[in-house]
Protein backbone atom coordinates (compact mmCIF):
# COMPACT_ATOMS: atom_id res chain seq x y z
CA UNK A 1 0.00 0.00 0.00
CA UNK A 2 1.08 3.26 -1.11
CA UNK A 3 -0.14 6.33 0.54
CA UNK A 4 0.89 10.27 -0.95
CA UNK A 5 -0.89 13.76 -0.52
CA UNK A 6 -0.98 16.84 -0.61
CA UNK A 7 -3.61 18.06 1.28
CA UNK A 8 -5.13 21.58 3.15
CA UNK A 9 -6.35 19.48 6.31
CA UNK A 10 -4.47 18.37 9.49
CA UNK A 11 -2.20 15.19 9.34
CA UNK A 12 -0.77 13.26 11.95
CA UNK A 13 1.79 10.21 12.63
CA UNK A 14 -0.39 8.03 14.55
CA UNK A 15 -3.45 7.87 11.11
CA UNK A 16 -0.09 7.36 8.71
CA UNK A 17 1.37 4.62 11.38
CA UNK A 18 -2.04 3.30 10.99
CA UNK A 19 -2.00 3.08 7.56
CA UNK A 20 0.85 1.41 6.95
CA UNK A 21 0.41 -1.48 10.07
CA UNK A 22 0.82 -4.86 8.29
CA UNK A 23 0.29 -8.15 10.46
CA UNK A 24 3.77 -9.13 8.22
CA UNK A 25 5.63 -5.96 9.53
CA UNK A 26 7.56 -6.15 12.57
CA UNK A 27 8.15 -2.14 12.44
CA UNK A 28 6.51 1.10 11.74
CA UNK A 29 8.71 3.90 11.99
CA UNK A 30 6.97 7.45 11.63
CA UNK A 31 8.18 11.17 11.45
CA UNK A 32 5.61 14.60 11.75
CA UNK A 33 7.70 17.91 10.65
CA UNK A 34 6.11 19.91 12.98
CA UNK A 35 5.95 24.02 12.73
CA UNK A 36 8.27 25.70 15.45
CA UNK A 37 8.03 29.11 16.69
CA UNK A 38 11.45 30.16 15.49
CA UNK A 39 13.54 30.01 12.42
CA UNK A 40 17.09 31.63 11.99
CA UNK A 41 16.85 33.66 15.32
CA UNK A 42 13.78 34.98 14.48
CA UNK A 43 10.16 34.60 16.36
CA UNK A 44 8.01 32.48 13.52
CA UNK A 45 4.32 33.68 13.85
CA UNK A 46 2.42 32.26 10.93
CA UNK A 47 3.68 30.53 7.83
CA UNK A 48 1.94 29.32 4.59
CA UNK A 49 3.05 26.53 2.04
CA UNK A 50 2.31 26.95 -1.67
CA UNK A 51 2.81 23.91 -4.29
CA UNK A 52 3.50 23.74 -7.90
CA UNK A 53 1.18 22.11 -10.02
CA UNK A 54 3.39 18.96 -10.24
CA UNK A 55 3.28 18.62 -6.13
CA UNK A 56 0.84 15.68 -6.16
CA UNK A 57 2.44 13.74 -8.93
CA UNK A 58 6.10 14.31 -7.32
CA UNK A 59 5.07 13.21 -3.89
CA UNK A 60 3.70 9.84 -5.40
CA UNK A 61 6.87 9.02 -7.46
CA UNK A 62 8.65 9.61 -4.04
CA UNK A 63 6.68 7.30 -2.54
CA UNK A 64 6.55 4.53 -5.05
CA UNK A 65 10.48 5.04 -5.51
CA UNK A 66 10.52 3.95 -1.28
CA UNK A 67 7.74 1.48 -1.09
CA UNK A 68 9.68 -0.23 -4.05
CA UNK A 69 12.59 -0.77 -2.13
CA UNK A 70 13.39 -4.66 -1.07
CA UNK A 71 11.57 -5.02 2.41
CA UNK A 72 9.46 -2.29 2.50
CA UNK A 73 5.81 -3.29 3.57
CA UNK A 74 3.84 0.27 2.79
CA UNK A 75 4.81 3.46 2.70
CA UNK A 76 2.61 6.88 3.75
CA UNK A 77 3.89 9.98 3.02
CA UNK A 78 1.52 13.82 3.61
CA UNK A 79 2.41 17.21 3.32
CA UNK A 80 0.20 20.23 4.40
CA UNK A 81 -0.10 22.88 2.05
CA UNK A 82 -2.29 26.51 2.87
CA UNK A 83 -1.98 28.16 6.23
CA UNK A 84 -0.31 26.28 9.14
CA UNK A 85 -0.06 26.83 12.73
CA UNK A 86 2.52 26.73 15.25
CA UNK A 87 2.61 23.39 16.28
CA UNK A 88 0.81 21.89 13.30
CA UNK A 89 1.93 19.21 11.14
CA UNK A 90 3.96 20.23 7.99
CA UNK A 91 4.84 16.62 6.78
CA UNK A 92 4.41 13.04 8.50
CA UNK A 93 5.67 10.12 6.74
CA UNK A 94 5.29 6.34 7.70
CA UNK A 95 6.72 3.29 6.53
CA UNK A 96 6.89 -0.33 7.80
CA UNK A 97 8.98 -3.17 7.28
CA UNK A 98 9.87 -6.89 8.82
CA UNK A 99 12.81 -5.10 10.51
CA UNK A 100 13.53 -2.04 12.17
CA UNK A 101 17.04 -1.21 10.00
CA UNK A 102 15.07 -1.04 6.90
CA UNK A 103 11.88 1.20 8.40
CA UNK A 104 14.36 3.36 9.47
CA UNK A 105 16.40 3.74 6.98
CA UNK A 106 13.37 3.90 4.44
CA UNK A 107 11.76 6.43 7.02
CA UNK A 108 14.44 8.83 6.34
CA UNK A 109 14.85 8.54 2.40
CA UNK A 110 11.58 8.99 2.55
CA UNK A 111 11.71 12.42 4.16
CA UNK A 112 14.87 13.23 2.81
CA UNK A 113 13.36 12.83 -0.52
CA UNK A 114 10.07 14.45 -0.35
CA UNK A 115 12.34 17.62 1.19
CA UNK A 116 14.59 17.68 -1.82
CA UNK A 117 12.40 16.90 -4.59
CA UNK A 118 8.28 17.77 -3.62
CA UNK A 119 8.32 21.66 -5.38
CA UNK A 120 6.76 23.70 -2.35
CA UNK A 121 7.21 27.27 -0.72
CA UNK A 122 7.20 28.37 2.43
CA UNK A 123 6.03 31.63 3.22
CA UNK A 124 7.11 32.42 6.85
CA UNK A 125 5.95 35.69 8.64
CA UNK A 126 8.09 37.09 11.71
CA UNK A 127 7.05 38.58 15.04
CA UNK A 128 9.37 41.72 13.95
CA UNK A 129 6.66 42.12 10.66
CA UNK A 130 9.24 40.92 7.96
CA UNK A 131 8.41 37.33 6.29
CA UNK A 132 10.90 35.26 3.96
CA UNK A 133 9.73 32.76 1.15
CA UNK A 134 11.82 29.79 1.15
CA UNK A 135 12.07 26.77 -1.05
CA UNK A 136 11.58 24.05 1.59
CA UNK A 137 9.50 20.94 1.84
Amino acid sequence: MIHAALTTETIDAPSHEEMVADATAGAVVSFAGVVRDHDGGKSVTALVYEAHPSAAKVVEEVAADIAARPGIVHVAVSHRVGPLSIGDAALVAAVSAPHRAEAFAACAALVDEVKARLPVWKHQHFADGSDEWVNSA
